[in-house]
């Protein structure tokens, strides 16, 4: 853990743009945890949505898949937390493990079949398992409470240990999202991370290379089903409500924004991407009736100068300093030709 720290740290420090972005992302939290507010909200919820895009950035962004029903695997583990802890009293962390256990058995049932298809027919199959978990949420009321919701949800914590301040949550979710993206570095480093790697680039070549290809991409989608499902969990203990509208469209919908944003195959893209996207409707909220317009506006100028996320920005960087200096060396040779 420590190397990987420390081999983040080294290339922040190689690259100042992102180094920025680390120094802001790390005032804005510590502003946060001093002053408190509305914004630590924002904050918790951001983090959770961190270790969330950072399970869609394995399949999406390494294994060059397209999934847009990992919000079921959200709603699966975090209605099982939810309706343990909240009707039958069981304590978070037990409840929290078998609710992302049920969203890893439903994602091995689905996985297999369904990742036999490519393309956009894989992108509307997720898309119909996303649909389903919600609306389950919706109809089995008897359990769920539909739109009612479930409140009285349980805090974190184990026993009598809980986490109930708004600082002592921030905390624990800025440390689960970190470990969050060593074990997705760690992974990215492994055999089995440049296998996904592999069947991203070609599933002929890698399958002529000796990859399983099926084996990997099942298990590229089990590991980013756990990644959503710890964040389902983490949700409703953090915010002790759950409702159908949680897990619905626009969860798919916003981590989608926050991966293209941040930088889609990228380790720490998803902090970025978070972050930022957590944070812009709090920006604009001034504008009024033009919140929407300039929320918007905004989304598509970083996608527009930056179409491989905020991440790229320090390779933007070194091209447009390489660009200068070539085009330097170029007017000194056609001036020196010309004397």
């Amino acid at each position: 853990m420590m190397n990987s720290l420390t081999s983040i740290w080294a290339e922040a420090r190689s690259n100042p743009l992102l180094l920025v972005l680390w120094l802001a992302v790390a005032a804005l939290a510590a502003y946060v945890f001093v002053n408190g507010g509305y914004l630590m909200a924002v904050l918790q919820f951001a983090c959770i949505y961190v270790v969330f895009v950072a399970g869609l950035n394995l399949f999406m962004g390494f294994t060059g898949q397209v999934s847009f029903g990992h919000n079921a695997f959200a709603a699966i583990s975090g209605y099982t937390s939810a309706v343990l802890t909240a009707t039958y009293g069981w304590d978070p962390v037990p409840a929290a493990v078998l609710g992302i256990g049920g969203a890893l058995a439903c994602a091995l049932i689905v996985g297999y079949p369904v990742l036999r298809l490519r393309g956009h027919y894989l992108a509307m199959a997720t898309l119909a398992i996303g649909l389903i978990a919600y609306e389950v949420a919706v109809q089995w009321d008897s359990v769920t409470q539909g739109y009612m919701g479930i409140s009285g949800i349980a805090p974190l914590g184990v026993g009598r240990w809980t986490i109930t301040s708004d600082r002592g949550i921030l905390i624990f979710l800025i440390v689960v999202a970190l470990l969050s993206l060593l074990m997705v570095r760690g992974i990215r480093r492994s055999r089995l991370g440049r296998s996904f790697v592999a069947v991203a680039g070609s599933e002929d070549a890698a399958r002529a290379l000796g990859i399983d290809v099926a084996r990997t991409k099942l298990l590229a989608f089990l590991i980013s089903a756990g990644y959503a499902a710890v964040a389902g969990s983490l949700f409703v203990h953090a915010v002790g409500f759950v409702s159908p509208e949680v897990f619905g469209l626009h969860m798919v919908v916003l981590a989608f924004t926050m991966l293209y944003v941040g930088g889609i195959g990228t380790i720490v893209g998803p902090v970025f991407g978070a972050v930022i996207v957590a944070l812009l409707p709090e920006t604009f909220r001034g504008f009024k009736e033009y919140q929407d317009l300039a929320y918007g506006a905004a989304l598509v100028l970083i996608l527009i100068y930056t179409p491989r996320g905020l991440v790229s920005l320090p390779d933007l960087w070194r091209r447009r300093k390489a660009a200068q200096k070539t085009d330097v060396q170029q007017t000194s040779a056609r001036q020196g030709g010309a004397a």
